[in-house]
């Protein structure tokens, strides 16, 4: 029998999801049919070229950089409830678990990110990122002096970084030691990455170091996609690429004049806010200085790779940590 193009995607979209294809119900309330009825619904909607486009971001997990799949703003049936397409598509092929469209945020590079009110909507589920919240599960924390995690550590702290019209710079260190340049980053987002199929930014796995250990070196292996750290409106967030957790401290995650640090715990495909600037501005002026038992700088942020640090963990700093980074902000917003 003679098939089109265009069925033969919807079929490999609908064989590339999550859940699946089981009697009953899928434990959030909805059928294996109600919800083959909701994605062939979305799918029809959708010119081939975008059935491509859709079914590469699926195949690629991401890794490939892909356009945005605009769809108007309907809700569709499933089940007892109505759904919007970019939760759906994100239920289908990100995370099954997925309940509310509140736990969704648009990347910076997506044509939705902004413009809620649009009469059309990305459906890219590569588009977007889960957000660590109330929503979710909280990630574990642990809680740090701060008298080691904010000594400077070489250069890369000191005032002599240049002043250009860049809005952070990114230092990469492998346990105690700085592994190349700074990489300075003027674009509102940058990807950090070990491997990616496409794309530009700052490639960890360029950066050599002779006699790493076989820690470092694992470690390295599970960075794949990396981050993406972007610049927006209300502070810079990072979004979580790899297939592995990482690790974040950042001043205004932190506990208001305390003597403590929280390092937040950020599963893959979930993005934080790293740094709030309206946050930034007020602990400029009531952090009592009085509490901090060695140098301290309000405009760093740390990420570790695949592994945490603090009193849960073997590693008790992140010097400690085979691969993190340091993310040096411009205090201008």
């Amino acid at each position: 029998m003679f098939r089109t193009k265009r069925s033969g995607l919807v079929r490999r979209l609908w064989r590339s999801r999550l859940i699946p294809d089981t009697e009953g119900e899928d434990g959030n309330g909805q059928t294996s049919e109600e919800l083959k009825a909701a994605t062939y619904c979305l799918l029809k909607k959708l010119k081939e070229r975008s059935l491509d486009t859709l079914l590469e971001a699926v195949e690629s997990r991401g890794g490939m950089p892909s356009d945005c799949v605009m769809i108007s703003r309907t809700e569709l049936r499933l089940g007892g409830h109505v759904a919007p397409p970019q939760l759906l598509v994100c239920k289908l092929y990100r995370w099954s678990d997925l309940q509310h469209l509140a736990q969704l945020k648009p990347l910076c590079e997506c044509k939705s990110f902004g413009v809620p009110d649009s009469p059309t909507v990305c459906c890219n589920p590569y588009h977007y990122s889960r957000l660590c919240g109330p929503e979710s599960p909280p990630p574990p924390y642990s809680r740090l002096s701060p008298n080691e995690e904010h000594k400077p550590l070489d250069a890369s702290m000191s005032p002599d970084v240049p002043k250009q019209s860049h809005w952070c710079n990114v230092a990469y260190w492998e346990h105690r030691t700085r592994v190349g340049r700074l990489y300075t980053v003027y674009e509102h987002s940058v990807s950090i990455f070990y491997d990616l199929p496409q794309g530009t930014g700052f490639c960890l796995g360029q950066l050599n170091l002779e006699h790493r250990s076989s820690t470092v070196q694992r470690t390295r292996g599970k960075i794949g996609y990396g981050i993406l750290l972007s610049k927006e409106s209300d502070g810079v967030w990072a979004y979580n690429r790899s297939e592995h957790p990482i690790f974040v401290n950042s001043p205004t995650l932190d506990v208001p004049n305390s003597r403590t640090l929280v390092v937040r715990k950020v599963m893959p495909g979930f993005s934080i806010k790293v740094f709030d600037y309206d946050r930034s501005c007020l602990l400029r002026h009531t952090t009592d200085t009085d509490l901090l038992d060695g140098p301290y700088d309000p405009n760093s942020v740390r990420i570790s790779f695949a592994k945490g640090w603090g009193p849960c963990y073997s590693r008790q700093f992140i010097t400690s940590c085979p691969c993190w980074l340091e993310i040096l902000l411009n205090n201008h917003r």
